[in-house]
């Protein structure tokens, strides 16, 4: 099998040029992994991001994934597993020996641990848990007692806080003295004697002030705290709201019990913008181009079933007028052009609806007026469509009336369609079903139905 065909056939190495992997860099990885060479593995492997490594793993099969990992050994690194996709990272752990596990897990911060635990089984949990100190494994343990998708499950343990009496010269000399400082944070947190936070300060003011300086008098204006409870989208929702860089977690004291930076922030964003695209599609959140077969197959079986009794209904109506086709051929021809660009408007009105609705842009204080604004540009384009379409048919089949049919149906299908494609994500909205995983195969009905409905009953009325 050459280096091609072991990549696989969905995914391709990422472009010659810019970030990330290129062909000749695969293909050398995979030729030192062949002929087991580890100096040369090692060599290739040192330069490129874990992202790029966990990159590489996703896209070679399982059998030089396995040889590879094995081969790299020791020098396998835990940034690597937190950059895994979720599909295959269980088994690169099961495959990892379980001292080179260890130390990968023992460097990475207590949230990226957690998130490793999160989709792992309970022996891998317990295998990882193990490798880590007692104290490590306490702060894992009690981020695993907090809710799924909470902010204490987000948060990282690691935080610089001090008194918020003392000056920027005392706080320098804490964080010089202290041996476990995090790798990379924003913020130094005040907190009351209480360990209750009230109030931040850059590490940029603080590296440019006097050493007299008062950290009171230096606090920035944008502090809040996120109880530990909180749902990890509304935390992902105030990073970006507010412009937040990092913001302590409290736990049900107000005491400060972690913090959370703006790259675990965006990261849920992301995911939120994936599922959101993943479940308009009508396909599970959890998709993967890794998933095997059978289940890529039962995670897109339940919405095409919806889709297919939809569809149904939709042909039920076109059955009621199965005469007025039979009488005049050209609307059998006509007919999935009205359907057509209603689904398509449909469409378009309901991914900006949804994706408005997630970010809070779209509330009940301004439904009315979005409402009427995408009818009026319903109309518009109706209008527009319909009339060309309109010249269309008179030219194409020399009857003026069926003109005057397929333009007044399109233009009553885009009104519908811009209509439905805002209307039904609200209404599920406020039955607390997510809009993005059930809107879609609702608004094609609707277009459908009223397409058809409005082109054939104004066929049949007006031509017949």
């Amino acid at each position: 099998m050459d280096d091609q065909e072991r990549v696989s056939e969905d995914e391709t190495p990422l472009e010659e040029e810019g970030y990330g992997l290129n062909r000749r860099e695969v293909a050398a990885i995979l030729d030192a992994v062949d002929v087991g060479d580890r100096d040369a593995l090692i060599e290739l492997m040192e330069p490129l991001h874990a992202a790029d490594i966990a990159d590489l793993l996703e896209q070679i099969d399982s059998p030089d994934r396995r040889r590879l990992i094995a081969l790299y050994g020791v020098e396998f690194d835990g940034d690597i597993l937190s950059e895994l996709d979720e599909s295959i990272r269980e088994e690169v752990i099961g495959v990892l020996n379980p001292d080179v596990l260890a130390d990968a897990v023992r460097d990475l911060e207590s949230d990226d641990v957690v998130d490793l635990l999160e989709d792992l089984e309970e022996p891998q949990q317990q295998a990882i848990i193990g490798a880590l100190d007692d104290a490590d494994q306490m702060v894992v343990r009690q981020a695993l007692s907090y809710p799924e998708d909470s902010a204490g499950r987000l948060m990282q343990r690691e935080v610089v806080a001090v008194p918020e009496h003392w000056s920027v010269g005392e706080a320098i000399d804490f964080m010089r003295g202290k041996e476990d400082l995090p790798e990379q944070f924003y913020h130094v947190i005040l907190v009351d004697p209480r360990h209750r936070p009230t109030g931040y300060v850059t590490l940029g003011k603080i590296m440019s002030a006097p050493r007299a300086q008062a950290l009171q008098d230096m606090t920035e204006d944008s502090f809040r705290t996120i109880p530990v409870d909180q749902d990890e989208e509304d935390v992902a929702y105030a990073f970006n709201q507010y412009h937040l860089i990092s913001t302590p977690v409290v736990d049900d004291e107000g005491r400060l019990a972690g913090v959370i930076t703006i790259d675990d922030a965006m990261i849920v964003l992301d995911e939120e913008h994936e599922e959101d695209m993943l479940r308009m599609a009508g396909v599970s959140e959890e998709a993967s181009l890794s998933d095997n077969v059978l289940e890529t197959m039962r995670g897109r079986a339940t919405w095409l079933f919806v889709n297919l009794v939809t569809a149904i209904f939709a042909s039920l109506v076109i059955d009621l007028f199965s005469d007025t086709i039979d009488q005049m051929v050209a609307l059998a021809v006509l007919m999935p052009i009205v359907a057509s660009m209603g689904g398509n408007a449909g469409t378009q009105t309901m991914a900006v609806a949804v994706r408005a609705i997630a970010t809070r842009d779209l509330t009940g204080q301004n439904a009315r007026r979005i409402i009427r604004r995408e009818l009026v540009v319903g109309a518009l384009n109706g209008a527009l469509f319909g009339l060309a379409m309109a010249l269309v048919a008179a030219f194409w089949f020399g009857v003026p009336m069926l003109a005057v049919v397929i333009g007044s149906a399109m233009l009553m299908t885009q009104v519908a369609a811009a209509f439905g494609g805002i209307v039904i994500p609200l209404l599920l909205d406020r039955l607390k079903i997510d809009p993005a995983l059930a809107s879609g195969p609702f608004v094609t009905t609707v277009t459908d139905v009223v397409g058809f409905f409005a082109f054939l009953g104004l066929a049949s009325w007006v031509l017949l």
